[in-house]
């Protein structure tokens, strides 16, 4: 099983970023796909995820209406769209699958670094 993340960067307050994760070695319509994210210091956090066939999507209060994610299982890749970011988003983001009726995820990919400079 991999996962890998990739889009981070440095960019400016009110720009936009496109986090990519490739996944493989899973039968992706079984897995939800999350976005997770942890900055200095804080705890990591959930941020956005989405169902197995794409069907339902989750977004927490910060990035409601900032961030979108979508996911292609023909080229099993997930995105998350980043708008108006903040100087408060900059984390280490991470991609994650669950198995529908787990609680926690099961696979990991390795971080990639978002900064976002006021």
């Amino acid at each position: 099983v991999q996962l890998q993340a990739s889009g981070g960067g440095f960019v400016q307050a009110g720009e936009s970023l496109r986090l990519s994760c490739e996944y493989s070695g899973f039968a992706p319509d079984n897995y939800c796909i999350g976005w997770f994210r942890q900055a200095p210091g804080k705890v990591r956090e959930g941020v956005s995820g989405i169902s197995g066939v794409g069907d339902g999507t989750y977004y927490s209060d910060a990035v409601k209406g900032r961030f979108t994610i979508s996911r292609d299982n023909a080229t099993n890749t997930v995105n998350l769209q980043m708008n108006s970011l903040k100087p408060e988003d900059t984390a280490v983001y991470y991609c994650a699958a669950r198995r529908f009726g787990v609680p926690s995820p099961d696979y990991w990919g390795q971080g990639t670094q978002v900064t976002v400079s006021s």
